[in-house]
Parts: C-alpha cells; sequence; structure tokens
C-alpha cells in the first residue's frame, strides 16, 4: 500500500514541475508555530508553515511581488487544505 504523499512532497512536486527549480530547499518549520492561535484554529498539528528557498529560470525578469505571487498561485490548493504560511526566497537563474 502506497503511503499519502506529505504536504511537503505535494509542495515539492507542484514547485518542481512548474519551475524546474535548479535549487529547490523546503523546510517544515511548523513546531516553532505550534503555539500559535491560527496554528491550533487549523487542528493540524504538523505541515503549516513553511521556509522554500528557489532558485528558477521561471523567474527571470519577475519582481519579487511577481516572485511571491507565481509561487502562492502554485500552491493555492495547499492553503485551501491547511497550509498557513509561507517564508520565500526566491531567485531567478540569471537575476538575484
Amino acid at each position: 500500500m502506497t503511503q499519502p504523499l506529505t504536504r511537503r512532497d505535494r509542495i515539492a512536486e507542484i514547485l518542481t514541475r512548474e519551475l524546474a527549480p535548479s535549487v529547490l530547499e523546503i523546510y517544515d518549520d511548523s513546531a516553532r508555530h505550534a503555539h500559535h492561535a491560527g496554528a491550533k484554529a487549523l487542528g493540524n498539528p504538523g505541515e503549516t508553515h513553511f521556509n522554500i528557498a528557489i532558485t528558477s529560470a521561471k523567474f527571470d525578469g519577475l519582481n519579487r511581488i511577481a516572485r511571491h505571487r507565481l509561487v502562492n498561485g502554485l500552491l493555492a490548493g495547499e492553503f485551501e487544505t491547511g497550509l498557513h504560511a509561507l517564508s520565500l526566497v526566491l531567485h531567478g537563474e540569471t537575476t538575484p
């Protein structure tokens, strides 16, 4: 029987498929936020807060806001099912 994908796995799958990153680092930071009222209200013991660093050519020519909007849009389904917050460091291949 196949284990269901974790949120981290799903995020990695989506970002890899859509952004073809040369660098993708995903760190689950949920434990540091478990005491927050927002996290408690979700009733989810983990996988609510992530730090993500991505380097992708898809970010070339996009400003910081556009890069963040792109990633947040790609992960909209995760936000609908319990993802609460992302800390993003996003770089293009040719532009920081």
